[in-house]
Protein backbone atom coordinates (compact mmCIF):
# COMPACT_ATOMS: atom_id res chain seq x y z
CA UNK A 1 0.00 0.00 0.00
CA UNK A 2 1.26 3.34 -0.83
CA UNK A 3 0.92 6.09 2.31
CA UNK A 4 2.37 9.28 3.14
CA UNK A 5 3.60 9.77 -0.50
CA UNK A 6 5.58 6.94 -0.94
CA UNK A 7 5.40 3.35 -2.29
CA UNK A 8 5.91 0.83 0.65
CA UNK A 9 6.01 3.89 3.58
CA UNK A 10 3.51 5.13 5.79
CA UNK A 11 2.90 8.29 7.87
CA UNK A 12 4.09 8.07 11.23
CA UNK A 13 3.91 11.33 12.78
CA UNK A 14 2.54 14.55 11.30
CA UNK A 15 4.32 18.08 11.07
CA UNK A 16 2.33 19.11 14.21
CA UNK A 17 3.59 15.98 15.72
CA UNK A 18 7.25 16.49 14.65
CA UNK A 19 7.23 20.27 15.48
CA UNK A 20 6.30 19.60 18.55
CA UNK A 21 8.48 16.86 19.62
CA UNK A 22 11.79 18.59 18.84
CA UNK A 23 10.66 21.94 20.28
CA UNK A 24 10.14 20.24 23.67
CA UNK A 25 13.49 18.50 23.37
CA UNK A 26 15.27 22.21 22.76
CA UNK A 27 13.13 23.69 25.67
CA UNK A 28 14.86 20.29 28.24
CA UNK A 29 18.66 20.53 26.76
CA UNK A 30 18.01 24.04 27.41
CA UNK A 31 17.03 23.39 31.58
CA UNK A 32 19.59 20.62 31.75
CA UNK A 33 22.47 22.61 30.64
CA UNK A 34 21.08 26.03 32.63
CA UNK A 35 20.22 23.50 35.35
CA UNK A 36 23.74 22.50 35.81
CA UNK A 37 25.35 25.55 37.08
CA UNK A 38 22.74 26.52 39.51
CA UNK A 39 23.00 23.43 41.25
CA UNK A 40 26.49 23.68 40.99
CA UNK A 41 26.85 27.25 41.95
CA UNK A 42 30.67 27.63 41.40
CA UNK A 43 29.75 27.46 37.46
CA UNK A 44 28.60 30.77 37.29
CA UNK A 45 29.98 33.13 35.26
CA UNK A 46 31.76 30.94 32.95
CA UNK A 47 29.87 31.24 30.40
CA UNK A 48 26.70 33.28 31.03
CA UNK A 49 25.74 35.42 33.95
CA UNK A 50 23.97 34.06 36.98
CA UNK A 51 20.94 35.96 36.31
CA UNK A 52 20.70 35.39 32.25
CA UNK A 53 21.12 31.88 33.73
CA UNK A 54 18.32 31.89 35.85
CA UNK A 55 16.12 33.41 33.51
CA UNK A 56 16.76 31.15 30.99
CA UNK A 57 16.16 28.44 32.82
CA UNK A 58 12.74 30.20 34.44
CA UNK A 59 10.96 31.02 30.94
CA UNK A 60 12.03 27.45 29.07
CA UNK A 61 10.35 26.10 32.83
CA UNK A 62 7.21 28.01 31.69
CA UNK A 63 7.11 27.35 28.15
CA UNK A 64 7.30 23.50 28.94
CA UNK A 65 4.25 22.70 28.45
CA UNK A 66 3.56 24.83 25.57
CA UNK A 67 4.53 22.80 22.30
CA UNK A 68 2.21 19.46 23.77
CA UNK A 69 -0.96 22.09 24.32
CA UNK A 70 -0.71 23.67 21.21
CA UNK A 71 -0.36 20.51 19.15
CA UNK A 72 -3.30 19.50 20.75
CA UNK A 73 -5.79 22.19 19.99
CA UNK A 74 -7.19 22.60 17.15
CA UNK A 75 -7.41 21.05 13.95
CA UNK A 76 -3.63 20.76 13.43
CA UNK A 77 -3.91 18.49 16.62
CA UNK A 78 -5.65 15.63 15.27
CA UNK A 79 -2.96 13.42 14.97
CA UNK A 80 -1.54 14.22 18.72
CA UNK A 81 -5.10 13.59 19.78
CA UNK A 82 -5.94 10.54 18.36
CA UNK A 83 -2.23 9.29 19.89
CA UNK A 84 -2.70 10.58 23.28
CA UNK A 85 -6.03 8.32 23.03
CA UNK A 86 -3.81 5.49 21.95
CA UNK A 87 -1.07 6.11 25.07
CA UNK A 88 -3.98 6.33 27.92
CA UNK A 89 -5.29 3.19 26.58
CA UNK A 90 -3.22 0.10 28.04
CA UNK A 91 -4.34 -3.70 27.56
CA UNK A 92 -3.65 -7.27 29.66
CA UNK A 93 -0.96 -8.13 27.05
CA UNK A 94 0.54 -4.41 27.45
CA UNK A 95 0.55 -4.51 31.58
CA UNK A 96 1.57 -8.36 31.37
CA UNK A 97 4.90 -6.86 28.96
CA UNK A 98 6.02 -4.40 31.31
CA UNK A 99 5.32 -6.76 34.55
CA UNK A 100 7.79 -9.18 32.33
CA UNK A 101 10.00 -6.58 31.70
CA UNK A 102 9.34 -6.51 27.39
CA UNK A 103 9.69 -10.85 28.14
CA UNK A 104 5.93 -11.10 27.49
CA UNK A 105 4.32 -12.16 23.32
CA UNK A 106 3.10 -8.97 21.74
CA UNK A 107 1.51 -7.50 18.70
CA UNK A 108 2.20 -3.80 19.67
CA UNK A 109 0.08 -1.01 18.47
CA UNK A 110 1.57 1.76 16.97
CA UNK A 111 3.30 2.26 20.47
CA UNK A 112 4.64 -0.04 22.84
CA UNK A 113 4.59 -0.08 26.51
CA UNK A 114 7.45 0.96 27.00
CA UNK A 115 6.88 3.73 24.74
CA UNK A 116 3.87 4.40 26.61
CA UNK A 117 5.12 4.43 29.82
CA UNK A 118 7.83 6.87 28.78
CA UNK A 119 5.08 10.02 27.59
CA UNK A 120 3.43 8.80 30.91
CA UNK A 121 6.40 9.55 32.83
CA UNK A 122 7.48 12.63 30.85
CA UNK A 123 4.05 14.23 30.79
CA UNK A 124 3.77 13.79 34.52
CA UNK A 125 7.44 14.85 35.40
CA UNK A 126 6.86 18.15 33.12
CA UNK A 127 3.74 18.92 35.84
CA UNK A 128 5.92 18.29 39.10
CA UNK A 129 8.43 20.08 37.75
CA UNK A 130 6.37 23.39 36.73
CA UNK A 131 4.70 23.09 40.22
CA UNK A 132 7.65 23.05 42.07
CA UNK A 133 9.32 25.53 40.19
CA UNK A 134 6.54 27.94 40.43
CA UNK A 135 6.74 27.73 44.53
CA UNK A 136 10.62 28.09 44.03
CA UNK A 137 10.33 31.08 41.97
CA UNK A 138 7.48 32.71 43.72
CA UNK A 139 7.79 31.62 47.02
CA UNK A 140 6.74 34.03 49.23
CA UNK A 141 2.77 32.65 49.63
CA UNK A 142 4.21 29.59 51.06
CA UNK A 143 5.75 28.60 54.33
CA UNK A 144 9.40 27.46 54.78
CA UNK A 145 8.61 23.83 55.33
CA UNK A 146 6.82 23.40 51.44
CA UNK A 147 9.99 25.45 49.51
CA UNK A 148 12.15 23.39 50.93
CA UNK A 149 9.95 20.00 50.21
CA UNK A 150 9.96 21.99 46.92
CA UNK A 151 13.71 22.37 46.46
CA UNK A 152 13.92 18.50 47.30
CA UNK A 153 11.19 17.14 44.63
CA UNK A 154 12.65 19.54 42.16
CA UNK A 155 15.78 18.21 41.98
CA UNK A 156 15.08 14.71 42.29
CA UNK A 157 12.46 14.91 39.22
CA UNK A 158 15.41 16.49 37.39
CA UNK A 159 18.06 13.76 38.24
CA UNK A 160 15.25 11.20 37.18
CA UNK A 161 13.69 13.45 33.96
CA UNK A 162 17.09 13.76 32.82
CA UNK A 163 18.04 9.78 33.40
CA UNK A 164 14.98 9.15 31.13
CA UNK A 165 15.64 11.49 28.46
CA UNK A 166 19.51 10.12 28.07
CA UNK A 167 17.72 6.76 28.01
CA UNK A 168 15.26 7.85 24.76
CA UNK A 169 18.14 9.58 23.09
CA UNK A 170 20.25 5.95 23.26
CA UNK A 171 17.25 4.33 22.18
CA UNK A 172 16.53 6.03 19.29
CA UNK A 173 20.29 6.07 17.98
CA UNK A 174 20.11 2.52 18.49
CA UNK A 175 17.15 2.46 16.24
CA UNK A 176 17.52 4.69 13.08
CA UNK A 177 14.44 3.71 11.44
CA UNK A 178 12.37 5.08 14.54
CA UNK A 179 14.67 8.20 15.05
CA UNK A 180 13.72 9.01 10.95
CA UNK A 181 10.11 8.73 11.40
CA UNK A 182 10.25 11.35 13.89
CA UNK A 183 12.16 13.57 11.26
CA UNK A 184 10.77 12.48 7.66
CA UNK A 185 7.81 11.37 9.36
CA UNK A 186 7.13 8.38 7.49
CA UNK A 187 8.51 4.54 8.28
CA UNK A 188 8.68 1.60 6.03
CA UNK A 189 5.11 -1.00 5.32
CA UNK A 190 8.05 -3.17 6.27
CA UNK A 191 8.85 -1.51 9.38
CA UNK A 192 5.56 -1.30 10.34
CA UNK A 193 4.27 -4.91 9.91
CA UNK A 194 7.23 -6.15 11.83
CA UNK A 195 7.67 -3.41 14.99
CA UNK A 196 4.11 -2.56 15.21
CA UNK A 197 1.60 -4.96 13.31
CA UNK A 198 -1.58 -3.73 15.25
CA UNK A 199 -1.30 -0.37 13.87
CA UNK A 200 0.15 -1.65 10.43
CA UNK A 201 -3.19 -3.56 10.05
CA UNK A 202 -5.33 -0.44 11.23
CA UNK A 203 -3.42 1.65 8.49
CA UNK A 204 -4.00 -1.25 6.38
CA UNK A 205 -0.56 -1.73 5.33
CA UNK A 206 0.45 -4.51 3.41
CA UNK A 207 4.18 -5.82 2.83
CA UNK A 208 4.56 -6.99 -0.44
CA UNK A 209 6.24 -10.39 -0.61
CA UNK A 210 10.26 -10.48 -0.29
CA UNK A 211 9.95 -6.62 1.28
CA UNK A 212 12.46 -5.81 3.64
CA UNK A 213 14.08 -2.76 5.75
CA UNK A 214 17.58 -3.67 6.24
CA UNK A 215 18.20 -0.21 7.70
CA UNK A 216 16.73 -0.67 10.88
CA UNK A 217 17.06 -4.43 13.15
CA UNK A 218 14.33 -2.61 15.63
CA UNK A 219 12.95 -5.55 17.67
CA UNK A 220 9.05 -5.03 18.72
CA UNK A 221 9.99 -5.03 22.38
CA UNK A 222 11.84 -2.01 21.96
CA UNK A 223 10.92 0.84 23.74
Amino acid sequence: MATGGRVGEVVRFDLTQRVAHWVNAALFLALIVTAVPLYFGSLFGIVLARHVVEEVHLWCGLALPAPAVVSLLGPWGASMRADLARVSRWTHAELEWLRRLGRAALRADKFNPGQKLNTVVVGATIVVLLATGAMLQWFSPFPVAWRTGATDVHDLFAFAITLVIVGHVALALAHPAALRAMVRGRVSAAWARRVAPAWADEQGVGEPAGATDRTDTEPVASA
